[in-house]
C-alpha cells in the first residue's frame, strides 16, 4: 500500500512539478502531462493528415513507447528495491510524502512517522528528452509545412484537374452533340440512299419504257418515211398535171403589155385604165373584170390625178375603219369603196398579173402638206402558182417622186398579218406594229398601221412613211393606186 501511495503521490508530484519547474536545469526523465497531452494531440493531428505523414507518426509513437517502457522499468525497480530494503521499525504515524525537499535534485521526499526522510533523486545522467522532443517538434513542424505546401499543391492540382474535368466535360458534351448530329446525318443519308434506290428503280423502269418507245418510234418512223415517199410520188405526179394546166392557162392569158385601147367594141373593162381609155373622166365607183377574175368587182377610179386611169387599192383618210385585221380580211378586202378601204390581195393580184402596172402613193400630213411616191414596176404574186399559199409577194421598183422611197426595202417580201407571220423578224411585225404589210424586219413604211393623228409617242405603229415624216408621225391621208404602164408619149 505504501508503494501504491507513493506511486500515486509521485505521479501527482511529477505532474505538479512538471507544470511549475519547466525551466529547472535537471533532466526530466518523465514528460509532463501537458506535454504528453500536447504531443498526443499532435499525434492525433498527424494521424488525421494524409498518408504521407505516417512516417513521422511512427517515429513519435516509438519514442513515446520507449519513454513509457523506461518509466515502467524505473517504477518496477524502485518497487523491488523498496520490497527488499529492510526498513527500521516504523512508528505508528503515517509517512508523509512531500516534494518540498531541501535536498537538491530530489524529486520526491518521503517523511516517515519517526521523523526520518527518504529522498528520491533523479539521475543527473538521464537523457534530455525535452531537447529530443523539441527536435521532433521541429521535424514535425517542417513536415507539417511540407504537407501543407503539398496540400496546397494538391488543391491547386485539384483546381486544375477540376477545370480540366469541366473542359473535358464540355468537350464530351460537344462530342456527344456532334455524335448525335452524325447519327442524324447517317439516318438522313440512309433514308436518302433508300430514296435514291427507289429513284434508280424508277429510272430503270423509265429507261426500259423509253427504249420500248424508241423501238416503237423507229417502227413508226419507217412507216412515216414510207408514207412521205408515197406522198412525194403522188405530189410529183400531181405537179406534172399542174404544170400542164398552168401552161395552158398562160397560153390562154393575154401577153403582158398588150392591152386593148378601149372598150368601144363593147368588151368589159379590165381596170380603170380601160375605162379611162373608153372615155370615162369622172372619179367614182366602177365595175372591172380582170381576165382571171371574170366575175368582176367594184373599184374606185381616179380619173384626174396625173392623167387619170388609176385603180385605187387602198385609202386612209379619217380612221373610221379598223385596219388591224387578220389574213382573211386582207385577202378578201374590207371597208367602204368611197372611203377608207383595202381592195383585197386577191383582187390586187388579179389586176396586176394582166400586164405591166405602175404604183402611185399620195400622202398628206395634218399640216396639209402633200407628197407622192411613184414606182414604175408593181405587182402582187406575179410569179406564184398559188399566190395565197405563197403569201402574195410584192414586186416593186423604179422609184420617183418627192416623198422619198420607203417601199423598195419591202420588195420580194410576203404579206404578213397578225395571224399569219411571213416576215423575217423573230416577232410578228404585224402584231408588234399594229398593222398588215409586206414586212421584212420590220418596215420603212406602214400605211396600214393605226390612225394616230400626227405625232405620237409609240414607235412606228401609225400610218408611217419614214422617208418623209419619220417613224413617229402618223399621216392624215394615204392612197395607193395602180394603172397599166403607159408609153412615155401616151402619158
Amino acid at each position: 500500500m505504501l508503494n501504491d501511495r507513493w506511486g500515486i503521490m509521485n505521479s501527482s508530484s511529477e505532474l505538479e512539478d512538471g507544470t511549475r519547474h519547466k525551466n529547472q536545469t535537471f533532466c526530466e526523465c518523465v514528460p509532463s502531462s501537458s506535454q504528453l497531452k500536447h504531443r498526443w494531440s499532435d499525434s492525433e493531428t498527424a494521424r488525421e493528415t494524409p498518408a504521407k505523414r505516417m512516417s513521422c507518426s511512427y517515429l513519435l509513437c516509438t519514442i513515446l513507447l520507449f519513454v513509457a517502457v523506461l518509466l515502467a522499468v524505473t517504477v518496477t525497480g524502485t518497487i523491488l528495491f523498496m520490497n527488499h530494503y529492510q526498513a527500521p521499525p516504523m512508528s505508528d504515524g503515517l509517512p508523509h510524502i512531500s516534494t518540498n525537499q531541501d535536498e537538491a535534485n530530489a524529486l520526491v521526499t518521503v517523511e516517515r512517522g519517526d521523523g526520518s526522510r527518504i529522498n528520491i533523486f533523479i539521475d543527473p545522467n538521464c537523457p534530455d528528452y525535452n531537447s529530443n522532443f523539441l527536435r521532433l517538434e521541429g521535424v514535425q513542424t517542417s513536415l507539417l509545412h511540407s504537407l501543407t505546401d503539398h496540400d496546397s499543391d494538391l488543391k491547386s492540382v485539384k483546381g486544375q484537374d477540376r477545370a480540366l474535368l469541366v473542359s473535358l466535360a464540355e468537350e464530351v458534351a460537344k462530342l456527344s452533340a456532334h455524335a448525335g448530329q452524325l447519327k442524324m446525318d447517317y439516318e438522313s443519308l440512309r433514308r436518302g440512299q433508300g430514296s435514291l434506290g427507289q429513284d434508280l428503280n424508277t429510272l430503270q423502269t423509265e429507261q426500259g419504257r423509253l427504249i420500248q418507245l424508241l423501238s416503237d418510234s423507229q417502227i413508226n418512223m419507217v412507216k412515216v418515211v414510207n408514207s412521205v415517199s408515197d406522198a412525194l410520188n403522188a405530189m410529183q405526179k400531181e405537179n406534172v398535171g399542174l404544170k400542164a394546166r398552168v401552161k395552158a392557162d398562160l397560153q390562154r392569158a393575154p401577153v403582158r403589155g398588150a392591152r386593148l385601147k378601149g372598150c368601144s367594141n363593147g368588151s368589159r373593162p379590165r381596170d380603170c385604165g380601160d375605162l379611162y381609155a373608153s372615155g370615162q373622166r369622172e372619179d367614182g365607183i366602177y365595175s372591172v373584170f380582170p381576165v382571171h377574175h371574170p366575175a368582176g368587182f367594184q373599184v374606185y377610179c381616179d380619173m384626174t390625178t396625173d392623167g387619170g386611169g388609176w385603180t385605187v387599192i387602198q385609202r386612209r383618210e379619217d380612221g373610221s375603219v379598223n385596219f388591224f385585221r387578220g389574213w382573211e380580211s386582207y385577202r378578201e378586202g374590207f371597208g367602204k369603196i368611197t372611203g377608207e378601204h383595202w381592195l383585197g390581195l386577191k383582187q390586187i393580184h388579179a389586176l396586176s398579173i394582166q400586164g405591166n402596172y405602175e404604183l402611185r402613193i399620195d400622202l398628206e400630213d395634218f399640216e396639209n402638206s402633200t407628197a407622192f411616191a411613184q414606182y414604175g414596176t408593181f405587182g402582187v404574186g406575179l410569179f406564184s402558182v398559188d399566190p395565197d399559199d405563197d403569201g402574195y409577194p410584192l414586186t416593186v421598183g423604179d422609184y420617183s417622186g418627192n416623198a422619198g422611197d420607203s417601199l423598195l426595202k419591202h420588195n420580194g417580201m410576203k404579206f404578213t398579218t397578225k395571224d399569219k407571220d411571213n416576215d423575217h423578224s423573230e416577232n410578228n411585225c404585224a402584231s408588234f406594229y399594229h398593222g398588215a404589210w409586206w414586212y421584212r424586219n420590220c418596215h420603212t413604211s406602214n400605211l396600214n398601221g393605226q390612225y394616230l393623228r400626227g405625232q405620237h409617242t409609240s414607235y412606228a405603229d401609225g400610218i408611217e412613211w419614214s422617208s418623209w415624216t419619220g417613224w413617229q408621225y402618223s399621216l392624215k391621208f394615204s392612197e395607193m393606186k395602180i394603172r397599166p404602164t403607159r408609153d412615155p408619149e401616151n402619158k
